[in-house]
């Protein structure tokens, strides 16, 4: 290390943005994510005894995967190199090889490779992390926004664990913003500045669980103030937003809410059109109360009134196309088609019951005759043999069992009878028929 590294360092995290100098250093001041990192729990299981796997960190932005990776490196006793997937591509990872070859040889200490926005390598890109990765060069962590399911390639997932990250609660931001008055050294404790609890939990929920939107809303507020201490106004003035009415636990925004979704599933649009005005009053951002009623158009609504996703989706698109006052018309509308809409829970319900049979059982295999047969080897190990193609069939419909075999005849999704739902669940029953008469 050069003489004049360890200055230059130090002076460049003073003029750091105030979320990067609060970063933490340790597991104990790192917050959050308890369910990885609390005592006893896989993660930090591993950390403690410095025998780390392959990992992926799966979460929204703000949730603290960099921040994890960088602890981890101050916690084990491994060589950690950080690998940016915006910044860096193949041709580095030879050099990285050879570093943690060497770090291997020469010093004995294994290698942790921290790949920033994995997902954002190619899959010939991930690929060329295999060999070494098998081989033990290096322990590969990978953080990711995206689903890695889809973004990470399959080989490379299957020699990872993946562990979901989840945006920090209201009570963990609260924590930070705290911490972050407190500390003279990093924080804002030397200026002496004070916050009221309802400035800190407007911060904190306004936030959407992401630490660092947090700090750097603080450290706008904190330029603004003039008498030492931050309060309700002065973060309205640093974000830009009229706060919601709500008591200092940020309870009233959540109630409001809460009432709203309620009153649409009830059928009220009376109900309905109150509380929007309540939250579009308050200021509340519309395109948090659009986003509630896409999910509430399949929640409770489903196939019971299957245009209830349709105008719930273009209302959204619409409001973005024209914006406030006018789009306050988009969404009353909205909400009060959505509110007299004929009301199903089966799609949603269907999806969990699925959802907790595969948790159950695994992945099943897929059955032959419904595998597609691209090759000659497919075709003769059976793959597709014996399907039978709908359209082939006079109703557009024959028998055919399209589940694991181990699951054949188990239902999901019942159809409540309501609305659309009837005419569906009178194409069920008829489809039921058919399969009995076929099976005797």
């Amino acid at each position: 290390m050069d003489l004049f590294d360890a200055p230059a360092a130090a002076e460049a995290l003073r003029n750091a943005p105030l979320a990067e100098r609060m970063r933490p250093r340790t597991l104990d001041e790192y917050v959050g994510q308890e369910h990885l990192l609390g005592e006893g729990k896989l993660l930090r299981r591993l950390i403690e005894s410095d025998t780390l796997t392959s990992l992926i960190f799966w979460g929204p932005p703000g949730s603290g995967k960099t921040t994890l990776a960088r602890v981890i490196a101050n916690a084990t006793k491994s060589h950690f190199i950080f690998f940016s997937a915006i910044l860096s591509g193949i041709k580095e990872i030879r050099e990285i090889v050879k570093e943690a070859e060497e770090e291997k040889k020469y010093r004995g200490r294994n290698t942790i490779l921290f790949v920033d926005e994995i997902h954002r390598f190619n899959k010939s890109q991930q690929d060329a992390f295999l060999p070494y990765v098998e081989r033990g060069t290096f322990t590969i962590i990978g953080a990711t926004t995206e689903n890695p399911s889809f973004e990470v390639v399959a080989p490379l997932l299957s020699r990872c664990k993946v562990l979901v990250l989840n945006p920090l609660s209201q009570e963990n931001v609260e924590q930070i913003l705290r911490s972050a008055l407190a500390d003279p050294e990093r924080g804002l404790g030397a200026s002496g500045l004070a916050a009221d609890d309802d400035a800190l939990a407007f911060m904190a929920e306004q936030s959407g669980g992401d630490g660092r939107v947090a700090l750097n809303t603080l450290e706008t507020a904190a330029r603004l103030v003039k008498n030492g201490r931050i309060d309700l106004e002065s973060v309205r003035e640093a974000i830009q937003k009229k706060p919601l009415l709500y008591d200092k636990g940020g309870e009233e925004h959540y109630n409001v809410i809460s009432a709203f979704i309620k009153s649409m599933r009830g059928s009220d649009p009376d109900g309905a059109l109150y509380w929007l005005a309540r939250m579009i009053e308050a200021g509340e951002d519309p395109l948090f109360i659009l986003r509630r009623m896409v999910i509430l158009a399949s929640e409770d609504i489903g196939n019971a009134d299957p245009r209830a996703l349709q105008v719930a989706v273009a209302a959204l698109q619409g409001f973005q196309l024209v914006g406030m006052p006018e789009g306050r018309i988009i969404i009353a509308q909205a909400a009060t088609y959505l509110a007299t809409a004929p009301k199903s829970n089966a799609s949603y319900a269907g999806i969990d019951a699925a959802l907790a049979e595969v948790r159950k059982s695994g992945a099943l295999p897929v059955p032959l005759h419904i595998r597609n047969a691209p090759t000659r080897l497919m075709k003769d190990l059976g793959y597709h043999k014996g399907y039978k193609y709908a359209h082939d069939y006079e109703a557009g419909y024959t028998p055919q069992n399209y589940l694991p075999e181990r699951l054949e005849g188990k239902r999901f999704y019942a159809p409540r009878g309501h609305g659309y739902e009837k005419t569906i669940k009178e194409r069920m029953d008829y489809i039921r028929t058919l399969k009995e008469n076929d099976s005797e």
